[in-house]
């Protein structure tokens, strides 16, 4: 079935087709206001996820990712004017010429700090060997998503809420446990020719040589505040999933992961190993509990039968049948392995 998303979900009228990333977004045209801009990416965000798990859930990804794309293009700067002026807008000559400011002067811009306090966050972050974003956070000056943002702006990057986030499970698939971890990232999806790839950091040269070496195209990173990344990690690469990533042929890395631990199902776990019969190796261990329980039950109860209802002043009747075949199925099903 098909539907016309834009219009059903969204609400954009049928001549604009594609839409500008501000008619994505229910935006005015131009909308320089970065916090407006993220308030209407989550409130369709969380529209839009509605629709995850019904008929429609591919293409409720996809106008997700959408969504995201244009959200990361109109709150980055150098990115945004660069868009703007393909719709044909025009800048004054003036700019800010102040360039980039780090995290304290961001935050003293933004009236969140005072300007004493700009110097004792650079004092701080020196003498401990800190990014400014984590020492303002430590000294409670902030919390960790406004010193990210304040952070992302320092370093020229854009930030993003995992939480209003949906990975591409495709990418995630590509991306081994181990190289997510060692870097603090979570890959996202691709964005034209890059993929988006989520970093609690500045990234090393090392992370971006993997990443092109596995897709064939450069990493464009976004900043994260650290913890989510954490939890996204622990989400998307819980212990067994994707320690084997395999990368594609297209990617130049030779086909990693391909043809290796043939015994390991999906997400690196190893199929347990038949006998003939189609038997498993192992047994059950509530079964075995169980089944030592009743037999024992069955000795007690056959002794109990002969001491008591039959009189015998020791146990040779029903006992005498039931223990020496309680004991064969011990051995032979439980006890021998």
């Amino acid at each position: 079935m098909e539907i016309d998303v834009y219009k059903e979900w969204l609400g954009i009228p049928e001549a604009e087709r594609p839409p500008t990333q501000y008619a994505l977004l229910r935006l005015v045209q131009f909308e320089d206001n970065e916090e407006k801009i993220r308030a209407h990416y989550k409130k369709l965000n969380e529209h839009v996820r509605k629709y995850a798990s019904g008929q429609f859930s591919v293409r409720s990804q996809e106008l997700l990712n959408e969504l995201a794309k244009a959200m990361l293009c109109l709150t980055d700067p150098d990115r945004k004017r660069e868009y703007d002026e393909s719709l044909g807008r025009e800048f004054a000559d003036e700019e800010d010429t102040a360039g980039r400011r780090n995290v304290a002067q961001y935050l003293a811009k933004k009236k969140l700090i005072d300007r004493a306090q700009v110097k004792e966050v650079a004092n701080f972050a020196e003498a401990r060997g800190l990014t400014q974003r984590d020492a303002v956070v430590q000294m409670k000056l902030a919390d960790a998503s406004v010193a990210t943002k304040a952070y992302a702006q320092e370093l020229g990057m854009s930030f993003v809420d995992l939480n209003d986030m949906l990975p591409d499970d495709n990418i995630l698939d590509q991306v081994p446990r181990s190289l997510v971890k060692r870097h603090s990232i979570l890959p996202l999806f691709k964005d034209e020719n890059v993929l988006l790839v989520a970093c609690a950091d500045e990234p090393d040269p090392e992370l971006e040589d993997e990443i092109r070496l596995r897709f064939g195209i450069p990493m464009r990173p976004v900043l994260a505040v650290p913890l989510t990344i954490n939890q996204a990690i622990s989400k998307y690469y819980a212990p067994g999933m994707r320690d084997e990533a395999t990368a594609p042929a297209s990617s130049g890395s030779g086909g990693k992961g391909k043809g290796k631990d043939k015994g390991k199902a999906k997400g690196g776990k190893k199929k347990p190993t038949k006998k003939k019969g189609g038997k498993s190796d192992e047994v059950d261990p509530q079964s075995k509990q169980l089944a030592i329980i009743a037999t024992c039950w069955a000795i007690i109860g056959a002794a109990a039968i002969d001491l008591y209802l039959i009189g015998l002043s020791y146990p040779v009747g029903l006992t005498a049948v039931v223990l020496p075949v309680a004991v064969f199925i011990l051995w032979k099903f439980f006890l021998k392995k």
